[in-house]
């Protein structure tokens, strides 16, 4: 909760100070508003991490759609729902999350395989290059060849 409220007076911030800066720099001059649009699109092209993240995220999420459901529906639906009937909304709608959450759980752990595999090449190459060094002959960078000795 902090964090946001601190975010969210950093861009009031932020925007107060743009407020300010185009009112003072619209007065200097014509050629001003080119400046205007270079600087818009400087600050557009990146995003912040947490942006990027919030952004992915809500690509992603679903919107749960139990609305028409009141609380004691959605608080007793073991209890007036026999295993054997699949029909129940609620029962279809923790099925489909659970097969998402298992989906979003295999794919973190092929990419983290992944990452563990690229790490592990890493370090075989940078092993490879600092052996192939000790061997080579003239080491050392700074050795000047040809007719400059």
């Amino acid at each position: 909760e902090e964090k946001m409220r601190k975010e969210e007076e950093e861009a009031k911030k932020r925007a107060e100070d743009d407020a300010k800066k185009k009112k003072v720099l619209s007065n200097m001059g014509a050629h001003f508003g080119g400046y205007l649009v270079k600087a818009e699109q400087k600050r557009g092209k990146r995003q912040t991490g947490r942006e990027m993240k919030l952004r992915i995220l809500s690509e992603r999420k679903k919107p749960l759609d139990i609305d028409y459901m009141g609380e004691e529906q959605l608080r007793a639906w073991p209890a007036w729902l026999p295993p054997s009937q699949p029909s129940c909304p609620t029962r279809e709608k923790a099925q489909e999350l659970s097969n998402w959450i298992h989906q979003l759980e295999s794919e973190k752990f092929d990419l983290m395989a992944k990452l563990k595999q690229q790490k592990y090449e890493i370090n075989v190459l940078y092993n490879r290059i600092s052996h192939a060094q000790k061997f080579r002959k003239g080491a050392g960078k700074g050795r000047v060849g040809g007719r400059w000795k």
